[in-house]
């Protein structure tokens, strides 16, 4: 969490990301974590997506992937934070996002979600941003979103 949303005396315009009038196509952000085992217990307990593929040795080692791999939508949800709090950042809200998964993540891998301002509407106050996930070079995550972006005024 940022300083300014754990700050607790921050008004609206200390919080906010960018607004509709700042964004230009080229804009681009990253946001990386290194995903850990708590990561995929905590995910699979959230999102109730118990699949033995993420949590049983096991049963991984027989998979196509020979190991554990972290689940897809834990991966896709690093997008998420480059958008709520990079760029746009806070206040812009998910319309719709397209994922392609292109290759599989391993716990302790470090994930660089970046994502790139495609096109910008300020007369229905929405962006597009191209959305890639990679570990290293290897692209991991591919697709494209669209969020809604408040206007200043």
């Amino acid at each position: 969490m940022s300083d300014k949303l754990r700050a607790g005396s921050a008004n609206q315009a200390e919080l906010h990301g960018y607004f509709i009038e700042d964004l230009a196509p080229g804009m681009t952000a990253i946001y990386a974590k290194t995903v850990t085992e708590a990561d995929v217990i905590l995910f699979a307990g959230i999102s109730g997506d118990d699949n033995p593929l993420h949590l049983n040795e096991d049963f991984a080692a027989a998979s196509r992937f020979g190991r554990r791999i972290v689940h897809g939508l834990l991966s896709a949800g690093f997008i998420s934070a480059a958008i709520g709090t990079r760029l746009p950042g806070p206040g812009a809200i998910y319309m719709s996002q397209s994922l392609r998964f292109t290759a599989p993540v391993s716990i302790g891998d470090t994930v660089s979600a970046r994502v790139t301002i495609t096109e910008v509407s300020r007369v229905t106050k929405r962006a597009k941003l191209a959305t890639v996930c990679r570990v290293g070079e290897t692209v991991v995550i591919d697709g494209e979103a669209e969020v809604w972006v408040p206007a200043r005024g």
